[in-house]
């Protein structure tokens, strides 16, 4: 139990990434900190269930190994990030076609070697894959540890010209766009003029089969956006992080970056089970245990539980999602690629053998197959959803297993345009807010606004240690 007397220079209410990182921020700062969370475990809409030795993630969110944040986060060294194949996998016209982010490259004609689609295989045939020597180097240079997935299938060269990129000069103009996409800088690409993205495609001069059947899935893949109503502004800076990036999930499950997080705290940092019930600048009020007083409160919570103790804050619209699990004892030959559908001819968005690119999240011998729906489900989710994966990977699914059905209806906050990607984080002095919803609704953004708040913190409180060393310590950790 918190002992009531307790107090610290800064109480964090949430036990997110967001908050999480910002307690790590602050404690390397001397600050002393106290974490409160009212679920049972720490980690937000990062939570990953386990059923008969499999990790199912309730969101899964897709990260990319170019977050700057997961390099400059303190506490993540010893996070392990599990790369998809290179680039993506496209379901169009009833073929595979394999597309690569071409990190590095420096011309159209490069550019063009590199973003080739390799299509138009019998689906699910194996062939060679595509990892440019460039993003060898970057994987290498990473402080955090990228492992490479695990059976990384690709399709053949054949019949280039039916790829939902369109021919080789569509391709080279794609290669070209991406290519300045990894390299420009964000503060120019911010300063852009903003349209919803699916507009702001349409003028960038590229093929309309390259938008439909390319950027379109794959923005809404990584944006959880199926409409594209999202800020062209962020969505820029999605594409940015694919073509200079590799895409991955945490080893272990969602969860596993949070927990890391909270582990690398100092013992008796951060108390779950604890309710807050009201905040101010000097304390927060808990239904646990009474008030404690502080010099500095952080919301770290999500949007809307911000929004009810603190009247006035904007609550945004979300885009729900849903993540079906499947597993069978014969995966589809897709290997570690993240499948996307070129036709949109289904509730699946993008989907994956998620235990070839993760090994962890599997028991030996069986596949782990997790599939994203965006919007809201159709009544008929699991029909539609078999019978679209069916397609989408060339097999017969009526024999897999469904292990979970996860919807979540506030999954991700939506960016309309506008959208104003740099949020306050400081409301008053002593008083300050941070999360996705300050900043873009990505692990890189959730991370960033801690790191914007922490800033804002330290500088307000003008020390560089804890102004409560004679204070008492509290005798024992809430449940």
């Amino acid at each position: 139990m918190l002992e009531p007397a307790y107090q610290a220079d800064v109480v964090i209410v949430g036990a997110g990434v967001a908050g999480l990182s910002a307690a790590h921020r602050l404690t390397s700062q001397g600050v002393t900190v106290a974490v409160l969370e009212a679920a049972p475990c720490v980690g937000g809409r990062m939570s990953t269930d386990k059923v008969d030795g499999f990790r199912l993630d309730r969101i899964g969110q897709l990260l990319s190994t170019a977050y700057p944040e997961l390099r400059l986060a303190p506490g993540l060294d010893g996070l392990v990030l599990r790369p998809f194949a290179p680039g993506v996998l496209l379901h169009g016209d009833g073929r595979h076609h394999r597309v690569d982010a071409p990190a590095g490259a420096r011309s159209a004609r490069g550019a063009l070697h590199a973003v080739r689609a390799l299509a138009s295989a019998p689906r699910g045939m194996p062939g060679p894959r595509l990892v440019t020597a460039s993003r060898r180097a970057a994987s290498r240079r990473a402080t955090f540890r990228v492992l490479p997935g695990a059976g990384q299938g690709t399709v053949s060269r054949a019949a280039r010209a039916a790829a939902p990129l369109g021919g080789a000069v569509d391709q080279a103009r794609l290669g070209a766009a991406l290519t300045r996409f990894s390299t420009v800088p964000v503060e120019r690409l911010l300063a852009r003029p903003e349209l919803p993205a699916g507009q702001s495609l349409a003028a960038r001069g590229l093929p309309a089969r390259t938008i439909e059947g390319f950027l379109r899935p794959l923005l809404a893949a990584l944006l959880c956006d199926p409409a594209l109503t999202t800020s062209s502004r962020c969505a820029d800076l999605a594409l940015r992080a694919f073509a200079g990036g590799r895409l991955c999930v945490p080893e272990g499950g969602a969860e596993a970056l949070p927990e890391l997080l909270a582990q690398t705290l100092p013992t008796g940092t951060v108390h779950t089970g604890v309710r807050v019930t009201s905040v101010s600048t000097t304390s927060v009020t808990t239904a646990e245990h009474g008030e404690i007083r502080c010099r500095a409160v952080l919301l770290a919570t999500d949007a809307r539980v911000a929004a009810e103790l603190l009247p006035g804050l904007r609550v945004p619209d979300f885009h729900p999602v849903t993540v079906v699990h499947h597993t069978t004892d014969e995966p589809p030959r897709t290997g570690a690629a993240l499948l996307l559908d070129a036709d949109r001819g289904g509730p699946v968005a993008h989907t994956a053998v998620i235990s070839d690119v993760d090994p962890s999240r599997a028991p030996s011998g069986r596949a782990l197959i997790s599939s994203t729906v965006l919007g809201s489900p159709p009544s008929d989710l699991e029909t539609a959803v078999r019978t679209h994966l069916g397609r989408l990977y060339g097999t017969p699914t009526h024999r897999w297993e469904t292990l979970a059905v996860h919807h979540t209806r506030e999954a991700v906050p939506a960016m309309p345009a506008p959208h104003d990607l740099r949020r306050p984080v400081r409301l008053l002095a002593g008083l300050y807010v941070c999360g996705d919803h300050r900043d873009t609704s990505t692990i890189q953004g959730a991370l960033h606004s801690a790191h914007r708040a922490t800033t804002a913190i330290l500088k307000d409180l003008g020390a560089s240690g804890s102004m409560h060393r004679a204070d008492p310590a509290p005798t024992a950790q809430a449940a």
